[in-house]
């Protein structure tokens, strides 16, 4: 077993133990289901959060890219492990937020972090299950002239993300889906 699928292994247990939540949920999509898969409790893990980012690096590690980020509160934990794990293998990867609205004082910025103009980004989430929250993010960095190069999630929720993003022109890359999450 290769460094890269042993924290894939443990990864995936941990988001099994820690992360899914059954009973009845209404998701951000506006969709009721019967479990949450609430990744926040592994993304801001202090064992797991090393493992998001070296996972997610290992992921989209054929891509070029110079910055990594998202839709604020999802895609924060996720890029900021993924800058953390790269400069350990002594790389520059930077991440930006997405806020949800432009602030009404300061700089106004819409996107925080270091500046994404002209540069190739990757968009993140937790987990996607419409790929609405990735979609947005993905207007906003093209609105910020960045070029986005595909969209990278840990969970995909299997109920149309992939199709969305993709008809968008961005390819589409998850960790886990339904099934190895034991939820298909």
């Amino acid at each position: 077993m290769t460094d890269a699928s042993a924290a894939r292994a443990r990864l995936l247990q941990i988001v099994k133990d820690q992360a899914i939540v059954h009973g009845r949920v209404t998701l951000s999509s506006g969709k009721e289901a019967d479990y949450y898969v609430d990744l926040r409790r592994v993304t801001l893990d202090g064992v797991a959060a090393p493992l998001v980012g070296s996972v997610m690096l290992d992921l989209v590690g054929d891509l070029q890219i110079d910055a990594v980020g998202g839709l604020t509160m999802g895609a924060d934990p996720v890029a900021t492990a993924m800058l953390h794990a790269a400069a350990a293998e002594g790389r520059r990867l930077d991440a930006f937020v997405v806020r949800k609205a432009g602030k009404a004082h300061g700089l106004q910025q819409r996107i925080e972090g270091p500046a994404i103009a002209g540069r190739r980004v990757l968009v993140v989430e937790d987990t996607s299950t419409t790929g609405g929250s990735a979609l947005e993010a993905v207007a906003a960095c093209r609105e910020a002239d960045a070029e986005v190069v595909a969209v990278a999630v840990i969970a995909d929720r299997s109920t149309g993300a992939k199709e969305r993003v993709e008809a968008d022109g961005l390819g589409y890359r998850f960790v886990f889906g339904l099934s190895e999450l034991g939820l298909a």
